[in-house]
């Protein structure tokens, strides 16, 4: 699967300007700020609907605009098509081959992406939100029903915690909302968990890998949701602390991945060359799992990242992606990497602007 182009129009900082791509390599080089990671992020929406950087459509639209828009088309194993995007403030416009998407849902399965960027890098060392996020995104991509399921959680949840600080709440109104908090966290739960042990049989292969042997990654999904019974069961008993605090201190929104390297827990005790040999191994292992589950090669969107790893890593991602079209953004780029790089496009970007060089 591949992006032969892109089309956009008042995205981010971009005025209006179509880009072909290479079916390799394209490498976008420029100062900070001048419009790099917005180009990958105008990519990554095409398959998700949604940004890896903001929650906010509108961010997407140039300031002083009413709408940005945003058309590539992209080959895979159905043949072409093309996908439109159309952000305006009373919300989006999603099209595949000029028909309207009733449901950002129905946008998956077109496009396969993987980012990698030095907020990755927070997989290991941040918060658990990190982790959680991490899984999602890659579960929403390859299961369409795991992103309605917590779409749905998150809304309920939503309303359960609305509910939690009014005044007084209707206490029999908790369990229609612990009945539905209950189905789909568990569902939830229980995708995070097989895919946890998947990612774990590729990313600690690739982990050894180099690592030259000398490491051991393992990884475990971290829950206390087991059934639907004792789900509901623990929101009923934490139903007083919940309420004294205004929000839900149970369920999958909570939970954690652990990563260990050679059995010591690395969110806490890890080198940071440890934790980030672990980041890229996972990193890494998504596109592995993309292609045992669709089929399909996953598109690698790397942002500002190969400045972040010492060369032996470097060389390892670079030989890892050659069988994938791949977009790198980096301030400049270090000559013995250059050399390492396939063949492919050369493009310098500058205030929202994309001009490939010769």
């Amino acid at each position: 699967m591949i992006f032969q182009d892109i089309k956009l129009e008042n995205f981010r900082n971009y005025g209006s300007q179509t880009i072909a791509f290479h079916d390799k390599l394209n490498l976008f080089l420029g100062q900070n700020a001048q419009g790099k990671t917005n180009l990958l992020e105008s990519l990554f929406i095409m398959g998700l609907g949604k940004s890896f950087r903001t929650n906010k459509d509108s961010d997407m639209i140039a300031f002083g605009k009413d709408y940005a828009r945003a058309v590539c088309h992209v080959t895979g194993e159905n043949g072409e098509n093309e996908i439109d995007i159309v952000y305006q403030k009373e919300g989006k416009i999603v099209k595949v081959d000029g028909i309207k998407l009733s449901r950002s849902i129905d946008l998956l399965e077109h496009v396969y992406i993987v980012v990698f960027s030095p907020d990755d890098l927070k997989i290991i060392k941040e918060g658990p939100e990190h982790r959680r996020r991490f899984l999602d995104r890659e579960l929403c991509q390859i299961k369409p029903v795991y992103y309605s399921d917590l779409g749905n959680y998150k809304k309920v949840l939503r309303q359960r915690n609305f509910l939690l600080r009014e005044k007084n709440p209707d206490r029999n109104l908790f369990h229609v909302f612990d009945e539905s908090l209950a189905e789909y966290g568990c569902r939830i739960a229980e995708e995070r968990k097989r895919f946890t042990e998947r990612l774990q049989e590729l990313s600690s292969r690739i982990h050894s890998d180099i690592s030259q042997g000398k490491e051991v990654l393992r990884l475990e999904y971290e829950t206390k949701v087991e059934d639907k019974e004792s789900f509901r069961y623990l929101l009923d008993q934490n139903f007083e602390s919940d309420l004294y605090k205004g929000y839900t201190g149970f369920g999958p929104h909570k939970d954690d991945l652990k990563i260990e390297v050679n059995g010591t827990d690395i969110r806490t005790y890890g080198s940071q060359g440890q934790q980030r040999t672990a980041a890229l191994s996972m990193k890494l292992a998504e596109i592995g799992l993309i292609k045992q589950e669709t089929n399909c090669n996953a598109v690698l969107l790397l942002d500002d990242v190969l400045s972040e790893l010492d060369s032996s890593r470097q060389r390892f991602l670079i030989e890892s992606m050659k069988e994938i079209q791949v977009f790198i953004t980096a301030t400049e780029i270090d000559p013995e990497v250059r050399r390492l790089l396939p063949q492919g496009y050369e493009f310098h970007i500058e205030d929202g602007f994309a001009k490939m060089l010769t």
